[in-house]
């Protein structure tokens, strides 16, 4: 158990941090889960590894968690360390309760399946767009809130909602994805739909030629405005949370998410570079997304933000209007979406933990913020 904190500290420092902050045996179930899902990413992410082989690994991955001595030691990523000592977190996985090892095995699943599905096949429609981010964000989403309620730290509709689980994921990948437009292009990804940018221009990457910022920022704003539809399930989902140290789980990654879509809207840097949120307003992010009122101000204050910017002329001007309509309503003080919990002054030792992690976070926080939006880094 021991080795596998190791590698998760490896593997992501930032997710590591919140994972070790969970609460009794939830935080060992998370673990195991992250470094699974790390394991057959991996394996995905591999060029090396010819399709003829990687489709049926990935449909067989899940029936290695059973089988003590199965570790593929020909990788070439980073994170190979995962699958050349896999005997030793399908150890510990095959040590978890049986509720958890059956909730990470069915997730590793479809995964698999829905990975293999889309190794050879494009994102064409916005359907096809939310059912990719499903398989590779989605699903974690719904495993997570399958463990918290297996754990029992939170009520059984959080892991039976399905619908606002996937939701919490897919805000968190298509973040990551409109963010990454230009790493994307530099690597030969394409992830954004062809549907939506097909409109604009005849390839995703003249969006990057200068003489095309104007219909690529119209374009990222289309995309924008898709994923904070998302963001009315997210509050709900996180008003449903009782337990602080699943709340803090969730509601960061969250947060910094609409951060980073309100940095992006508009914003002719996508095309050019990175943008980030700065360190100090990622520091303040996790200090204030304590509770469901705090999180519903964060979200009031970055969709106005994002209203601001909004331009007249913006093909898709009225559906963002309308999309911001639906989170202020239920974001504004007092709103008929009351939390359901009120924090006790013993949580105050829950905001001194995190900003023990954000001071920790400082050295790397770039990195870190990153990893967070990354829901794709499951």
């Amino acid at each position: 158990l021991r080795t596998c904190y190791r590698y998760l500290n490896q593997t992501s420092r930032s997710f590591a941090a919140v994972i070790q902050a969970l609460d009794g045996e939830l935080r060992h179930a998370v673990c195991i889960f992250y470094l699974v899902l790390r394991a057959l990413d991996t394996v995905e992410d591999d060029m090396s590894i010819p399709l003829d082989v990687k489709v049926p690994m990935l449909h067989e991955f899940h029936s290695h968690l059973y089988q003590p001595d199965w570790k593929y030691t020909e990788s070439k990523e980073k994170d190979r360390q995962v699958l050349e000592d896999f005997p030793t977190i399908s150890m510990e996985f095959r040590n978890l309760s049986k509720v958890y090892q059956d909730v990470i095995s069915d997730i590793c699943h479809k995964m698999g399946v829905g990975m293999a599905e889309f190794l050879e096949k494009k994102v064409d429609s916005q359907r096809e767009w939310d059912k990719y981010c499903h398989y590779v964000a989605g699903l974690v989403g719904i495993g997570l809130s399958r463990l918290f309620s297996a754990s029992e730290l939170e009520d059984s509709i959080v892991g039976q909602d399905t619908e606002l689980a996937n939701s919490m994921g897919l805000f968190l990948q298509k973040t990551n994805i409109i963010r990454d437009y230009l790493e994307d292009q530099l690597e030969g990804r394409e992830f954004w739909p062809r549907e939506v940018w097909s409109r604009y221009a005849k390839k995703l990457s003249d969006f990057a030629k200068p003489e095309n910022i104007d219909v690529a920022v119209q374009c990222l704003n289309e995309l924008i405005t898709n994923a904070l539809h998302h963001v009315p399930d997210v509050l709900t989902y996180l008003s449903r949370l009782k337990n602080q140290s699943v709340f803090n789980f969730c509601a960061i990654p969250q947060v910094m998410a609409i951060a980073t879509l309100a940095a992006c809207y508009n914003n002719q840097q996508v095309f050019r570079g990175v943008v980030k949120i700065r360190k100090g307003q990622a520091v303040t992010l996790m200090m204030d997304a304590t509770n469901i009122q705090a999180v519903k101000a964060i979200m009031y204050q970055y969709v106005e933000e994002i209203y601001q910017k909004i331009p007249s002329t913006d093909p898709s001007s009225n559906k963002t209007q309308q999309v911001i309509a639906s989170i202020r309503a239920m974001s504004l003080p007092g709103s008929p979406m009351a939390s359901r919990h009120h924090y006790s002054p013993i949580y105050l030792s829950c905001a001194m933990l995190l900003a023990a992690l954000s001071w920790q976070y400082l050295s790397t926080l770039s990195k870190a913020t990153e990893e967070y939006v990354q829901a794709g880094d499951n």
